[in-house]
C-alpha cells in the first residue's frame, strides 16, 4: 500500500524559534499557524513538530511534564487542535514529537514515585541502591557526568541517560508501556499524521548490564507499541536511532515487519567525528567516505525498508556550515547539497531555514551558549584543564544553537521573529538572510528547495527508482535513478574547486535542475565549477532512459 509520506517532504519547525505572535519572545503555535501559507507555497506534506508539550524547559522540551497538555509558552490545546485543523486545510499533516524514553522530574509519574518506594509510579522509573557517592555502576549520561542520581528521600539513585532533571523510563513494566501506548492514542484520535520518536532506540535498555542502545526487547516493544496505537493506520512514524546500521534499519523499517515507517541514522552527519571520541572532537570531512555512506544506505535498505534523508535538526550544526561552504558559495552549496539529498530514495527531511541557506552563529564566550549539552561539556573539559579558545572553536562547529536560533522572517528589528526580546540572539546576518529576501530572489536557494519538493510529487522515479552510484573521484558525488526505461543522472561537486569529469556513457535528454543558471552540459568533458550539482535525465549507451 502506498503511504502519504513516500513522495512528500517533511518540515520540522522548532517552535521556540520559527515565529512568536505574542511578543514574549518565544516561538508559539499561533505564530506556526500564522505562516503555513508560506510552507503550503513552499510545497510541503508534513510538519514534524518538535515537542510542545508542558515542560519546565531544562531540554527546551524534551523533559516533558505533561504529554497532554501544551506549554504555556506555545499556547492552549485549542492552539494544537486549530493547528491541526488548518494544516490539514492545506494538506499538511501534523508529525508530533514522541519522548518516552524519559520524562521530565516534575512529571506527575516522577513526582509520586520519588515519595516513597511504596509509590505505585515507582517502577515506572529506574532505581538501583548505592550509598551517596558510590554509584550504582559506570554508566555515563549524554549530557557528561554520571547517568545516576542521588535521591536522599528514599536513598536510592535513579537512572538519566541525559539531564538530572530527564529521569529515565522503566519500559519493563507493562504498566507504564500502557500508559505510554493510552497517550499515543490520545494524539492519534485528534487528527495527527506521525510520530517522531526520540531516542526510540534506548527504551530497551538494560542499564545492570551497561546495554543503553539496540537492547534485546527493543524491537519486541515497538512492535507491541504499533500494534497498540498506530499499526494499520496510513501514519508516519520515524525513530531517532543514533546507532543503526543499515541491518538495523531494516528490521525497523521492514513494510512487513510491524514497526516504524523509517528511522534517522546519522552515520553520514558524524563522519567528521573522531571515533570513539566525543562529538566535539572532528577532523575534515572525507567526502568519499561520506559518499560511500549515503550509497550503502541507499543500496541495502532498497525495497527492503525505507531511508530517511536529511542534512541538520535541532541537535545538528546547519547544513550549509557543516558540509557547504557558508561564505563565498553559501547559496550554490546550499543547493549542491539540497539536490544531493533530495535526488536519492527516502522521504526528505527540511529542517526550518535550511531552504534559505541559514548559517551556524559563532560565538565568543561561554556566557553567550544556551545549549545545556554544550555548556555541561565546557564546563567539564575547562575543568580537565582545555583551553577556552578551543573549547568554544568546538561549540561554534558544533553546538545545538547553531541550529536553535530563531527564523529571520524579514530585515525588520529581530528578523520580524517577535516584537519583543528573543529568548535567543538571531544571528547577526539577519539584514540580508531572510526569508523575505529570498523569497523575492527568483534564484534564491528556496526555490531550488521548492522545485525538488515538487519534482518528488510528480516523479514516481524519485519515490521508487533503483539507485546507483557511478565511478568519480572522491571531489564528486555521482549517481543514478532508474526506473521503467527512465534514468536520472546526479551529479554534484563538493569542492571549492573546479572538477573534470567524463561520462561519456550517458547521453543527455533535459536537464531536471542545476544549480548554476543558463549552463550548459557536456556529458563527455564536464568542467563543474565549484560546487555545481544537477539533475539530468540521459539515455545509457544500452539506449535506456
Amino acid at each position: 500500500m502506498k503511504q502519504w509520506w513516500q513522495d512528500k517532504v517533511i518540515y520540522q519547525i522548532y517552535p521556540k524559534s520559527f515565529k512568536d505572535s505574542n511578543g514574549d519572545g518565544i516561538g508559539d503555535i499561533p505564530g506556526i499557524i500564522s505562516q503555513l501559507d508560506y510552507l503550503a507555497d513552499l510545497g510541503i506534506g508534513g510538519i514534524w513538530l518538535s515537542p510542545v508539550y508542558a515542560s519546565p524547559q531544562v531540554d527546551n522540551g524534551y523533559d516533558i511534564s505533561d504529554y497532554e497538555g501544551i506549554n504555556p509558552d506555545y499556547g492552549t490545546m485549542a492552539d494544537m487542535k486549530q493547528l491541526i485543523a488548518e494544516a490539514e486545510k492545506r494538506d499538511i499533516k501534523i508529525i508530533m514529537d514522541l519522548v518516552v524514553n524519559h520524562t521530565s522530574d516534575q512529571h506527575a509519574w516522577f513526582i509520586d514515585a520519588s515519595q516513597s518506594k511504596d509509590s505505585e509510579y515507582r517502577d515506572f522509573y529506574i532505581w538501583r541502591d548505592g550509598a551517596e557517592g558510590e554509584f550504582p555502576n559506570a554508566l555515563q549520561s549524554t549530557f557528561s557526568g554520571p547517568a545516576w542520581q542521588f535521591d536522599p528521600k528514599t536513598n536510592q539513585y535513579f537512572l538519566h541517560l541525559f539531564a538530572k532533571e530527564q529521569p529515565d523510563l522503566n519500559w519493563e513494566n507493562e504498566k507504564l508501556r500502557s500508559a505510554i501506548y493510552k497517550m499515543m492514542n490520545f494524539w492519534i484520535d485528534l487528527g495527527i499524521g506521525g510520530f517522531r520518536m526520540d531516542v526510540i532506540d534506548l527504551i530497551g535498555k538494560q542499564p545492570d548490564k551497561e546495554i543503553t542502545a539496540n537492547g534485546p526487547m527493543l524491537h519486541s516493544y515497538i512492535k507491541e507499541m504499533n500494534q497498540a496505537t498506530f499499526g494499520g493506520k496510513n501514519f508516519l512514524t520515524v525513530g531517532e536511532t543514533w546507532g543503526a546500521t543499515p541491518k538495523i534499519a531494516e528490521e525497523y523499517s521492514n513494510p512487513n515487519g510491524g514497526e516504524l515507517s523509517m528511522v534517522f541514522q546519522f552515520e553520514h552527519v558524524t563522519v567528521d567525528e573522531v571515533p570513539g571520541e566525543t562529538k566535539w572532537n572532528t577532523h575534515p570531512i572525507d567526502f568519499g567516505a561520506l559518499k560511500s555512506i549515503f550509497a550503502k544506505w541507499q543500496t541495502d535498505l532498497y525495497q527492503k525498508g525505507w531511508n530517511s534523508l536529511f542534512w541538520n535538526n535541532h541537535d545538528l550544526p546547519r547544513a550549509v556550515s557543516h558540509f557547504g561552504n557558508d561564505k563565498e558559495y553559501r547559496e550554490r552549496s546550499a543547493k549542491m547539497l539540497a539536490i544531493v539529498l533530495h535526488g536519492q530514495q527516502g522521504t526528505p527531511y527540511i529542517y526550518q531555514g535550511e531552504e534559505i541557506g541559514l548559517t551556524n552563529t559563532p560565538v565568543t564566550s561561554i556566557d553567550e551558549v544556551n545549549d545545556i549539552e554544550a555548556r555541561n561539556m565546557y564546563n567539564t573539559e575547562i575543568a580537565a584543564g582545555k583551553k577556552p579558545s578551543d573549547l568554544i572553536s568546538a561549540i561554534n562547529q558544533k553546538s545545538r544553537d547553531n541550529a536553535r536560533r530563531p527564523l529571520p522572517w524579514n530585515a525588520e528589528k529581530n528578523g520580524g521573529f517577535t516584537t519583543g526580546n528573543p529568548w535567543l540572539p538571531l544571528n547577526p546576518s539577519y539584514q540580508k538572510l531572510n526569508f523575505e529576501e529570498a523569497l523575492a530572489n527568483p534564484n534564491s536557494i528556496f526555490y531550488t528547495y521548492k522545485k525538488l519538493v515538487e519534482l518528488r510529487k510528480e516523479n514516481p522515479i524519485l519515490v521508487d527508482g533503483k539507485f546507483q552510484l557511478v565511478d568519480t573521484n572522491d571531489s564528486i558525488f555521482a549517481y543514478t535513478r532508474t526506473l521503467g526505461g527512465k534514468t536520472w543522472l546526479v551529479v554534484a561537486n563538493w569542492t571549492a574547486n573546479e572538477e573534470q569529469l567524463s561520462l561519456p556513457e550517458f547521453k543527455l535528454e533535459k536537464i531536471v535542475i542545476h544549480n548554476i543558471e543558463n549552463k550548459q552540459l557536456d556529458l563527455k568533458a564536464l568542467a563543474l565549477q565549484p560546487y555545481e550539482a544537477f539533475i539530468a535525465e540521459v539515455i545509457t549507451k544500452a539506449g535506456t532512459k
